[in-house]
């Protein structure tokens, strides 16, 4: 009977824990269409930052401008999009959706740019992001 009490109270314990948001929602939180168009921005940054980072042009700069430059665009500080990055990512269901809404948005971009068609990753765009 004592074997079961510790049970139930540790399972009790258990889901009691789980309940509790592990990442404190941020004060200042970038909405979820904001973070997603800076997270693609931050991507195109890093690619283009790869693919010349060999070129005289670029010998004097780094990924790191490119990523400050993103935030520039944005007028969004840097400590703000880290925990704003930090606290969605926390929820990993609901961040990978806006990461699946991230890279399509880079396919499509990819599709516009080289004229070919492909199929896009399938998801509702409309999709609610639950918190």
């Amino acid at each position: 009977m004592k074997k079961l009490q510790i049970l139930l109270l540790f399972l009790l314990f258990a889901i009691v824990s789980c309940e509790d948001e592990i990442v404190q929602k941020p004060e200042n939180l970038i909405n979820e269409k904001q973070m997603i168009d800076m997270m693609v921005d931050v991507h195109l940054g890093k690619a283009t930052y790869n693919k010349f980072r060999y070129d005289s042009i670029m010998f004097n700069n780094s990924s790191v401008n490119f990523y400050y430059s993103v935030l520039e665009k944005y007028n969004v500080p840097d400590s703000v999009f880290e925990k704003s990055f930090v606290y969605y990512a926390s929820k990993p269901k609901n961040f990978e959706k806006m990461y699946r809404k991230v890279m399509n948005k880079l396919s499509q971009m990819e599709q516009e740019y080289s004229g070919r068609k492909e199929e896009l990753l399938q998801f509702d765009e409309n999709e609610e992001i639950r918190e």
